[in-house]
């Protein structure tokens, strides 16, 4: 009887450890990428939704870790909790640059319609953005979770493990090529998105500066200010609902390859 209660409880012991390795990735992934790492979302509710799907995750994962962690010693279970903790946090980070660069792109879209003066708050960050900034944000965020896409973050965690195994610490030139690659694929994304606002402030401000040209003496800008403004605002109700789906098919493209 002494025999097996302490086998029960090294195996006990052991598949505990294992189901808290799975709450170090999914955990930090989980505070990080859009939508779940929002900062409007409490620290409390993320924990413990990331502690829910690691408990789902572990039927499935947990022999895996298990069988990948040589021995229960301090030095190798900090080391495997260390390697986890940076791999979910680089997986939520790569997420994370879509939402960056939406922000940044969608910033440059408020000043081409005349709107980048206009106060804002903080909506995702700390930072307050412009209003049609927010917008898309916004948008973009809660479309991933109308569309039912936040599963494929959990699909791309559980499919995580093949890719990057348990307690090996990340590569850091490997690493680094990944960083580099998402930054350019998604700003080239966010392009695409705004690239009609780009034309549309060129062409604007073309015509409003030969306008001054030929009559110096009217003030065109301040006059035609809001006309830029409801000029902007009409082609924001045009495209906004295709730039937001050309941003949800990048970003659901990098779920499914990843």
């Amino acid at each position: 009887m002494i025999t097996g209660g302490l086998l029960f409880s090294g195996a006990g012991s052991s598949l505990l450890l294992a189901v808290f390795l799975l709450f170090c990735r999914i955990g930090a992934c989980l505070m990080v990428i859009p939508g779940f790492g929002s900062n409007r979302v409490p620290v409390q509710v993320r924990l413990f939704i990331s502690l829910s799907v690691a408990l789902a995750l572990s039927p499935l994962l947990a022999p895996g870790v298990q069988a990948a962690l040589p021995d229960e010693r301090l030095g190798t279970v900090a080391g495997f909790i260390g390697a986890e903790l940076l791999t979910g946090a680089f997986i939520g980070f790569l997420g994370r640059i879509f939402l960056a660069a939406l922000e940044t792109l969608t910033t440059l879209v408020s000043m081409a319609i005349g709107l980048s003066n206009m106060p804002g708050m903080p909506v995702d960050g700390f930072d307050s953005l412009p209003p049609v900034a927010n917008i898309f944000t916004v948008t973009a965020t809660a479309m991933v979770f109308i569309t039912n896409q936040h599963w494929e973050i959990l699909r791309g965690l559980t499919a995580s493990y093949e890719a990057i195994p348990v307690g090996q610490p990340l590569a850091a030139l490997t690493s680094l090529e990944q960083f580099a690659e998402q930054m350019g694929r998604t700003f080239v994304l966010a392009l695409r998105v705004c690239s009609p606002f780009i034309v549309y402030t060129v062409v604007v401000n073309f015509a409003v500066g030969l306008v001054n040209k030929l009559t110096p003496q009217i003030p065109v800008y301040f006059i035609s200010m809001p006309f830029v403004i409801a000029g902007g605002l009409y082609f924001l109700y045009l495209v906004i609902a295709e730039a937001i789906m050309i941003f949800l098919d990048g970003y659901f493209s990098w779920l499914q390859l990843g």
